[in-house]
């Protein structure tokens, strides 16, 4: 799985439009609302991007302002529709309470997320209009 995309398994529907629920209150292939709401997603602007030379797949190295919790560090595979000026200024929105991983030596603290495109592109989520560095996504 790229880093910066969350895949999401599609379980098997049932009359009620939904997947069935698990004893965990998981539906079957994915998560519970108390385990999503541990996720702490949160709204920053990238202030520098750099190519990843020692990624195996084009990436960028982002550093990401997110206000009070200060510049983080994100290893993204977007360069097939970005470059590294097209994404300085720019707002992402990012789970910042993974713990970090080191991504072809680099330090990656923040999980940047995108949609998956059939051609296999991340397209950028973000808000649409400007807030604050740090908002909390809800």
């Amino acid at each position: 799985m790229p880093v910066g995309v969350w895949a999401v398994s599609e379980g098997k529907n049932t009359d009620a439009g939904q997947p069935p629920a698990t004893d965990s209150g998981a539906t079957a292939g994915g998560a519970s609302l108390e385990q999503f709401a541990a996720l702490d997603v949160r709204v920053g602007t990238v202030v520098a991007a750099r190519p990843h030379a020692t990624a195996r797949k084009p990436a960028y190295q982002l550093q990401i302002d997110f206000g009070p919790l200060g510049v983080k560090s994100s290893s993204a595979q977007i360069a097939a529709l970005y470059t590294p000026e097209t994404l300085i200024g720019r707002q992402v929105i990012a789970v910042v309470n993974l713990p970090p991983r080191k991504v072809a030596g680099f330090v990656s603290e923040v999980l940047v997320l995108g949609a998956l495109t059939g051609e296999g592109a991340v397209v950028l989520l973000a808000p649409e209009r400007r807030v604050a560095d740090g908002d909390r996504i809800a």
